[in-house]
């Protein structure tokens, strides 16, 4: 299941073009948190694109929720993102 909605993640946002993009599934850290109860799921996200070129750090995640808004809280619960632009 939590490879399914990494796939997903991936998908919604190869619009924002990344040239790099890891999705590490952290729910094992949460297990027993509210969140997690219904088998939501918690992830960490690591995206480097020239899209963020210019932008604030709460404009590069503004960017990254736009792409994935209607997967939260279900089946998504938390996205921790770091957002670079390309180095």
């Amino acid at each position: 299941m939590s490879t399914d909605r990494m796939k997903l993640l991936e998908e919604r946002l190869a619009p924002l073009a990344p040239t790099y993009l890891e999705i590490i599934d952290e729910s094992h850290l949460h297990a027993g948190h509210a969140g997690s109860k219904g088998g939501a799921s918690h992830f960490r996200l690591l995206i480097w694109t020239e899209q963020f070129e210019g932008l604030t750090t709460l404009a590069r995640h503004r960017l990254v929720y736009d792409r994935v808004h209607d997967l939260m809280p279900y089946p998504i619960h938390a996205l921790a993102i770091v957002a670079k632009t390309n180095p």
